[in-house]
């Protein structure tokens, strides 16, 4: 835990929590990004992930280079491979913008990635970029053009952290504020958190669960050796780090964009790649199984 995180914020933070006590249960939907697979053709990509128990998929963002889907395709394209997804039991639940939110020209082709998921029927649209001093207005200024477009096709526009001024979920919060639309919220990436701001991923979640819609899973290591892996392969506490969401009353995907493991080559297979995609799918389920008994 960092200095600034003093003991009392710590304890308002999880005081904090019980809030959403009366609205019921979280729906945690767990799924897997095709990411994962990203050396591997589409079609095999969605294979895997069905074949290792999953119900629900992420989109992103290329394979064999090729990507899932291009920044100019028409929604029609998101809407045919929505329907081979769902054809296999795949629900898509969150897609990759693929394009930073301070790019040139970031609200328009923000748009056309919003119109594709709304096509597709995919509720949350993952977008970053790096804020840096100076940067932050252009940032918010973008993104509240982008919260009416987002309720206006039924899709959640959500920031994860990635460093700079939205290293963590806090800061997060904060842009979130500013931009004040029920379009525009957050995807938590406690990966990301450990990696980038090598800050405690559960103080920070509890100042900014209230914001958070849909979870980018994966772990980090900071030793041996600084490292992303899959979950409960690093030194995130999973149990932790959900407990503040168990009743939102709300569904949540909770995504996998990483599923490997540490300081191991990755699968050179695209079985190798199931298996550890299995293993990261029965992983969350023991999580979450546990905290509702809980």
């Amino acid at each position: 835990m960092r200095p600034e995180w003093t003991r009392r914020e710590a304890l308002f933070a999880a005081a904090a929590t019980p809030l959403f006590a009366q609205i019921g249960p979280t729906e945690f939907q767990i799924g897997c990004m095709t990411i994962t697979y990203s050396a591997f053709p589409l079609n095999r990509a969605l294979q895997g992930i069905k074949s290792a128990g999953y119900r629900y998929v992420g989109w992103g963002t290329t394979h064999e280079r090729v990507p899932v889907m291009d920044n100019d395709a028409p929604p029609s394209a998101a809407r045919i491979l929505a329907a081979r997804c769902r054809e296999m039991g795949l629900e898509p639940v969150m897609m990759f913008s693929t394009v930073n939110v301070e790019a040139a020209d970031s609200a328009a082709k923000h748009t056309r990635k919003i119109e594709q998921a709304g096509a597709a029927g995919i509720p949350y649209l993952i977008t970053f970029g790096k804020t840096t001093a100076g940067a932050l207005e252009p940032w918010i200024a973008t993104l509240k053009q982008l919260g009416p477009v987002a309720r206006a096709n039924n899709v959640t526009v959500v920031i994860k952290q990635h460093g700079g001024n939205t290293g963590t979920g806090r800061l997060c919060s904060r842009i979130l504020a500013d931009v004040a639309d029920e379009g525009v919220k957050m995807c938590y990436d406690a990966g990301n958190v450990l990696d980038y701001e090598k800050l405690d991923p559960i103080p920070d979640i509890q100042a900014c669960w209230q914001d958070v819609r849909a979870f980018a899973i994966k772990d980090h290591r900071n030793t041996p050796k600084s490292q992303d892996c899959g979950p409960g392969f690093g030194e995130i506490d999973h149990y932790k780090l959900l407990m503040a969401l168990m009743h939102t009353g709300r569904k949540i995907p909770l995504v996998c964009e990483n599923i490997f493991e540490p300081l191991l080559p990755r699968p050179s297979a695209p079985e190798g790649v199931d298996a550890l995609a299995r293993r990261s799918r029965e992983y969350l389920e023991v999580v979450i199984r546990g905290l509702q008994l809980a």
